[in-house]
């Protein structure tokens, strides 16, 4: 896996004051894309252990919330593997801490589901780990800036410990 950056200090990608993982590859290729570049599996820096063991590091001050993953597309078949490596160590070390996850696949028939177009057999742990996703490709169609935390309206923000929506294609977060 590749990866084309790593934000110490990122408020604009998940709650509070994260660090963000931008991953290498996808096939989605969202017209009007905001990172197109990251469309190429090959873009940026190859992922190491001395990268996961940084990304790591960076999560550790308090006013850290948590690990956000996005791309690219953290959910490509091939990024899974070494995501979940990332995953599984950072809920061991920050068991307080939450990790937020963009991707263009639709929650329930891409990744959920066995025959999914994403699912491998890393997805069900990889998603284990995930506190919020936000699902749904881009559709310069349905964009909206006012959306909390997405960019259309089609996208989805999932609470995958509760298994509710946190948001969802209004403006409003989603009713209790």
């Amino acid at each position: 896996m590749h990866y084309g950056k790593i934000k110490k200090c990122d408020i604009a990608n998940g709650a509070g004051v994260r660090t963000t993982l931008f991953v290498s590859g996808c096939t989605h290729h969202c017209k009007e894309c905001f990172n197109p570049e990251t469309w190429d599996f090959e873009y940026g820096q190859e992922y190491t252990d001395e990268t996961k063991n940084q990304l790591l590091e960076l999560c550790k001050p308090d006013f850290i919330a948590g690990l956000t993953l996005l791309g690219g597309e953290p959910f490509e078949p091939d990024n899974q593997r070494a995501l979940l490596a990332l995953c599984r160590e950072f809920k061991e070390r920050y068991p307080d801490k939450n990790i937020w996850a963009y991707t263009g696949y639709t929650y329930e028939p891409d990744l959920l589901s066995k025959d999914g177009s994403a699912h491998t057999e890393v997805t069900e742990e990889l998603l284990s780990y995930i506190d919020i996703l936000v699902d749904g490709e881009f559709r310069i169609e349905e964009k909206n800036i006012s959306l909390h935390f997405r960019g259309s309206e089609n996208q989805r923000v999932i609470d995958l410990k509760t298994g509710g929506l946190l948001y969802t294609g209004d403006l409003a977060p989603a009713s209790e």
